[in-house]
């Protein structure tokens, strides 16, 4: 009998960058025993584009990413959580809506790649950066589990 995957939802304000990253890193490195969801509090209603082009570059699939509301998933329909994960400190620091099931909760946060100035070359690289450490983050939480995320 297969194990159900851990569901972990992933928050940002804007849900365009870091969530986005985190979502698809935990999918891709969870190989279905995580299934991973981002959403925003307020939403840009768009993934940045330089979100997807590390995205591309580093091998994974965007089709169907989306910037969208935690709304979404307090809806009776929701998949149920079992973790929820806060990776900036704007949404860390709002009043989250009560998750169905009561998942953990725990906050790491990252430095905002859609803040950064420059060129679109200087920007790239703060969003190459910030997908190194969110990445580097996610690999400790999958070999700890789900358990044991609040250590990390």
């Amino acid at each position: 009998m297969a194990k159900k995957p851990v569901n972990v939802l992933v928050l940002c304000t804007g849900n365009s960058a870091r969530s986005v990253l985190a979502e698809v890193l935990i999918n891709d490195l969870g190989a279905g025993r995580w299934k991973a969801y981002s959403a925003g509090s307020h939403p840009t209603g768009k993934v940045n584009p330089l979100t997807l082009e590390v995205l591309k570059e580093k091998g994974h699939a965007v089709e169907g990413l989306r910037s969208k509301s935690w709304d979404e998933f307090v809806r009776p329909d929701a998949p149920c959580m079992d973790l929820v994960i806060t990776v900036c400190d704007n949404a860390a620091g709002e009043v989250c809506p009560v998750w169905p099931g009561h998942p953990a909760k725990i906050h790491m946060g990252f430095p905002d790649p859609a803040a950064a100035h420059g060129s679109e070359q200087e920007r790239l690289a703060v969003f190459r950066q910030v997908y190194a450490m969110v990445e580097a983050w996610i690999r400790r939480l999958i070999e700890f589990g789900p358990q044991r995320a609040g250590e990390l």
